[in-house]
């Protein structure tokens, strides 16, 4: 789940709203990505511009816009900010190979607030374990939140790291059905493509 096209190892630098939501600060509109990535195990890949990176989260059952879904995200390496506009095929040969898509694709704002209302900064808010903001995208809309855990071995060892993404339930809140699209039929929010297409063009192209 952690790879994208020209990365070495973990770690290694990579190559190539609507008026009631609220604003935090000038700084407030920041992009979001979620790409679909058919690796070895289908995920979507959640991406918000924080610090001049992309924070990066394998979602495996991908976003869902009904509050009753908690939807599991383990954090992944940071990203730079071009990957947002990546589709294509990452080859065999490197980490991460696959077919990615651009699901959806946005603006986010921060909305974390303290006890007292003031507003928090993202990237403190994601330190403490608890970040709210609102999605301003092709398909996702609304607030959401990333909420950190540990998932605990059996003899109750601390394990490691993971999130919760639970959308908000607000006024764009679905409830009436599943929240999550199927990622074998659905298509970029950039070009209009499936998984499918995307890697028949690459084929073709190469050949």
């Amino acid at each position: 789940m952690r790879g994208c096209p020209g990365l070495g190892p973990a770690g290694a630098h990579r190559p190539t709203a609507p008026a009631e939501g609220p604003v935090v600060d000038s700084e407030s509109r920041r992009r979001f990505v979620v790409q679909i990535h058919d690796a070895r195990r289908m995920h979507f890949d959640f991406r918000l511009e924080v610090d001049g990176v992309l924070k990066s989260w394998a979602v495996p059952r991908g976003p869902s816009d009904n509050p009753s879904d908690k939807r599991l995200a383990v954090p992944t390496d940071d990203h730079p900010l071009e990957y947002r506009e990546f589709e294509g095929v990452i080859p065999q040969d490197e980490q991460g190979s696959g077919t990615v898509i651009v699901w959806d694709q946005g603006i986010y704002r921060p909305t974390s607030h303290d006890l007292a209302g003031a507003p928090v900064p993202f990237a403190e808010s994601l330190e403490k374990g608890h970040a709210t903001f609102w999605l301003d995208g092709a398909k996702l809309h609304g607030e959401f939140a990333l909420t950190r855990f540990h998932i605990d071995d059996q003899d109750g060892t601390r394990g490691p790291e993971a999130w919760l993404l639970i959308k908000a339930n607000d006024r764009l809140a679905v409830h009436d059905r599943p929240g999550t699209p199927d990622p074998h039929h659905a298509r970029s929010a950039r070009t209009g493509r499936t998984l499918h297409q995307v890697a028949v063009a690459e084929r073709e192209g190469a050949g």
